[in-house]
């Protein structure tokens, strides 16, 4: 886990800085409960609630960095957007599983996938940076209202709306 010290000496390193919206930002990822992720929009809106005054533009440029850097995942969910969570070397390296209707999303550990991956870049005489497994599935709420009939855009199962209300809830109350 990083601390804003160990940061600070990364980033200077390579000859960057270690502004006020890197660190508040490092903070809320460190700080984001497992299985949880976010968009830009989401952590735009996370720090807006927060009374924090840091711009969209600011925004991307550091979760571009930060995923450079390897203390993000980008994440290819279900959305049109990318999605970011905290890039931990636990052993418990971990994959997703995502509702192709209404994004919802779950995350599974599974090392046999990361040591096929390993085997796999080791037999190309490569280097590992990250492995992902993203399985797409339907979840039962969405397949009781009629999936794949059309259905609104807007959609989301009653589980992933509650996990998305009380993440809300969580960023405000820290």
């Amino acid at each position: 886990m990083y601390s804003a010290n160990s940061l600070k000496a990364e980033l200077n390193a390579k000859g960057w800085r270690l502004t006020p919206q890197r660190e508040v930002i490092l903070q809320i990822f460190q700080n984001l409960p497992r299985g949880k992720h976010l968009s830009a929009d989401d952590l735009s809106k996370l720090l807006e609630k927060r009374g924090e005054e840091i711009s969209l533009s600011t925004i991307y440029r550091t979760l571009k960095l930060m995923t450079r850097m390897g203390l993000l995942r980008e994440l290819e969910l279900a959305e049109i957007h990318k999605h970011y969570e905290l890039n931990t070397t636990s052993p418990n390296h971990h994959h997703h599983i995502v509702c192709a209707q209404c994004n919802m999303t779950i995350e599974f550990d599974n090392s046999t996938i990361l040591k096929q991956a390993i085997k796999q870049v080791e037999k190309s005489h490569l280097e590992l940076i990250d492995c992902q497994l993203t399985i797409y599935a339907v979840c039962p709420e969405a397949i009781r209202k009629g999936f794949p009939a059309i259905m609104s855009e807007n959609w989301a199962c009653s589980r992933a709306k509650n996990a998305k209300d009380k993440l809300e809830q969580d960023f405000l109350s820290n």
